[in-house]
């Protein structure tokens, strides 16, 4: 394959319908990597760092939009985020043995949450019931019933990429007929045409009798927002006198990510350092 961590957008202007495409290559392999579990669920995180990707292009916003689905069985946390600019991390806890088959068979009793966090405004979150053979299902279900957006996903994973395809009526449109013909011929697409075909040449072969029009790539990406200065400040938020009990009962605080696994070890120096600092900022305020 010639594209790798690249999503394109397209429309097919005469039926009212947008549409996306994405193949996630390094990127999947830098978050797969940093979360090792049997197959089934790898493809799972697969799934949804391709889902929350092509999802996060629909939505005109500065800011994340998150997936989370949460069960009582052998996968007990997935979670995929996107931004705006295409960077996209992910987490997946489970036991050590995953069962192949439907989304309750892997996750058990659970919900499947999608939010929208922009940056500017408060939070949505949409929530429904984590039922379906897959998570392309789950999703489309989704928007079944919180959007009323007619919405299709094929999502795919394996060892070396993540992939996803989406069509989604615009809102507004009125004829079904329109969608029914473009899905009857969306349905013939298969895994591995998926997989290893590039947007291209899936698109010629599904609508080369349509009037599409195929807007530039954007490159996605694996990106970790995690820093020191964040978690320092999340410290500071627990204040002086609790830290101090942790540094005396284990000597050092470690921090760690559960998206990119970086560790963070603040010593007594390290705690001493962050209000120090603090407090020589507001002795220093000047009053007049």
């Amino acid at each position: 394959m010639t594209q790798v961590d690249l999503l394109h957008r397209f429309l097919l202007e005469d039926r009212g319908i947008r549409g996306e495409w994405i193949q996630l290559t390094d990127s999947w392999q830098a978050i797969k990597n940093n979360h090792p579990a049997p197959a089934p669920a790898q493809q799972q995180l697969g799934h949804a760092l391709a889902a929350v990707a092509m999802l996060s292009a629909t939505i005109k916003f500065e800011g994340s939009l998150i997936l989370q689905a949460q069960g009582d069985g052998a996968i007990r946390t997935l979670v995929a985020q996107a931004t705006h600019d295409r960077k996209i991390r992910g987490l997946i806890r489970n036991t050590d043995t995953v069962p192949s088959g439907s989304l309750q068979a892997m996750f058990g009793q659970g919900n499947l949450a999608l939010t929208i966090k922009p940056n500017h405004a408060d939070p949505y979150q949409g929530i429904i019931a984590l039922q379906g053979n897959n998570l392309a299902t789950a999703l489309e279900s989704y928007f079944s019933q919180s959007e009323q957006l007619k919405t299709r996903l094929w999502l795919f994973a394996n060892d070396s990429h993540a992939v996803g395809f989406l069509l989604q009526e615009l809102p507004g449109n009125t004829d079904s007929s329109n969608w029914e013909h473009i899905e009857i011929l969306a349905n013939t697409l298969k895994e591995h045409e998926l997989l290893t075909l590039d947007c291209q040449e899936i698109l010629h072969r599904l609508f080369h009798e349509e009037n599409l029009r195929l807007f530039d790539g954007e490159a996605v990406s694996f990106e970790c927002v995690c820093s020191r200065a964040r978690i320092e400040s999340t410290l500071k938020s627990l204040g002086n006198d609790e830290l101090q009990d942790i540094l005396r009962e284990r000597g050092s605080i470690e921090v760690g990510c559960e998206f990119c696994n970086t560790q963070h070890q603040f010593d007594p120096i390290d705690i001493a350092r962050l209000f120090t600092a603090q407090d020589f900022v507001n002795s220093s305020t000047t009053r007049h």
